[in-house]
């Protein structure tokens, strides 16, 4: 596809929103501010964010280089850098169709939620909200309320990149910010809701220093932004050539870290308000706050907001790796979007349908997140760090961050360098301790 007939975002605005709603996922909502209580608080933040300057930006720039500057899918991008880098982008592909296996079953979680604390029917069981919860768990609702998710997801995608992706990330985005924003306010008149600042923001850098916090602060800083699986090779192919690539990657960023601490201040004092225990994963979402909300007046709509906070958090994760993958069928296959969008839709289903009855015996759920999280991203994002910055030629990546000398001078060379010689080691550490 030429580049003047090739979709693109509008302006930096829309390429910001359209970024962080690929970073910010269900992850942020509970797994960050669990493990920065349980490792340090406010210092692991610090290490969190010097993890994010290391590893994650770097990951990033070097992947929104390659998308920029060939302006084709995963596939397409490393394919015209090399044929022998292909594979590469197949992995992204790959690494997409294995997380529509198992993040829709999720994020179809949300939508159940959702409208039972809109009718109120959450609050008039007689049923405990755990018992509740492994009700739904053991009927065939998740998979129904999946594919609804699925088909939301496909909604969007198959409108376009600038009618559906990037129109609905300019709703979505800000509208997951304000929810945030009220509910932090609301949750900080709860009685109670002091200790659960202590636990998140205690200040204990003899814990956050300790190697381990370390590894999962890298870890953390690594996944949370998307890097390795295609997603940010795919939307840097949208961006326009004058599009500041660093600026770019530092909004994202800070973004992401502002949602992951801002929920931190929503989940945590309501969580020791209702006198509970912190705990991470689903039931902390799913059974904990809905204790919380029916405690307090208008029980309902708070719990609604909260679960519209969620679902926006997983439709943008899940617009970008549909995203990547439509694209992959689009321009690979030569196939229109809307049935390239179709055909993504149909294998996600599918996918889902066999994760949710863990048919043969698997439990593809622990596989699919294990191959993608554990292997292909890691190994995507290092893989294309050495790319750029030892097999391309040398002006390549000075050329795309300072847009061929117009912005960013200053702090290349510093960029560069960590993109030779740091973010590789450490991208390969984690790699690496995710098998010991």
């Amino acid at each position: 596809m030429s580049e003047n007939k090739r979709a693109s975002f509008g302006g930096k605005l829309s390429v910001i929103l359209v970024a962080a709603g690929s970073a910010i996922g269900l992850g942020a909502l509970w797994r960050f501010p669990y493990i920065a209580g349980k490792h340090g608080g406010a210092a692991f933040l610090l290490v969190f964010l010097l993890s994010v300057l290391a590893v994650g930006i770097p990951a990033m720039l070097a992947e929104f280089a390659v998308g920029r500057s060939t302006r084709q899918n995963a596939v397409g991008a490393f394919r015209s850098i090399s044929r022998k880098w292909s594979w590469l982008g197949y992995c992204g592909v790959i690494c997409a169709v294995l997380i529509s296996g198992y993040y829709y079953i999720i994020a179809g979680w949300s939508l159940e939620y959702l409208v039972n604390s809109a009718t109120g029917s959450l609050f008039a069981s007689d049923l405990s909200f755990k018992e509740q919860f492994e009700a739904f768990q053991g009927s065939y609702r998740p998979l129904w309320y999946c594919i609804a998710f699925i088909l939301l997801t496909h909604f969007i995608v198959a409108k376009g990149v600038e009618k559906g992706i990037e129109k609905a990330s300019k709703v979505m985005m800000p509208a997951l910010f304000v929810i945030l924003l009220v509910m932090a306010v609301r949750v900080a008149f709860m009685p109670g809701a002091a200790e659960g600042y202590r636990f998140f923001l205690s200040c204990d850098f003899a814990e956050a220093f300790k190697p381990e916090t370390i590894m999962m602060a890298m870890g953390q800083a690594f996944f949370s932004l998307s890097v390795g699986m295609g997603c940010m090779v795919t939307y840097a192919s949208y961006f326009k050539k004058n599009n500041n690539l660093l600026s770019t990657s530092l909004n994202v960023s800070l973004l992401t870290i502002f949602v992951s601490v801002l929920a931190g201040l929503v989940i945590f004092p309501a969580v020791f308000s209702a006198g509970l225990e912190p705990t991470e994963g689903p039931s902390l979402v799913f059974v904990t706050l809905p204790e919380i909300f029916s405690g307090i007046p208008l029980a309902s709509v708070w719990a609604a907001a909260f679960f519209v906070l969620v679902a926006l958090a997983s439709l943008t994760s899940t617009i970008s790796f549909h995203e990547v993958i439509t694209a992959y069928i689009s321009e690979e296959f030569k196939v229109g979007r809307r049935v390239s969008a179709t055909i993504t839709t149909l294998v996600s289903i599918l996918l889902c349908t066999v994760t949710f009855f863990s048919l043969f015996g698997v439990d593809f759920f622990t596989l699919f997140d294990y191959l993608s999280a554990n292997i292909i991203m890691p190994l995507g994002a290092l893989i294309t760090c050495i790319i750029v910055m030892w097999f391309m030629k040398k002006e390549f990546m000075p050329g795309e961050l300072t847009n061929h000398g117009s912005v960013n001078r200053a702090v290349t060379p510093l960029v560069l360098f960590m993109l030779k010689y740091v973010t590789p080691v450490l991208i390969f550490y984690i790699f690496i301790k995710n098998f010991l």
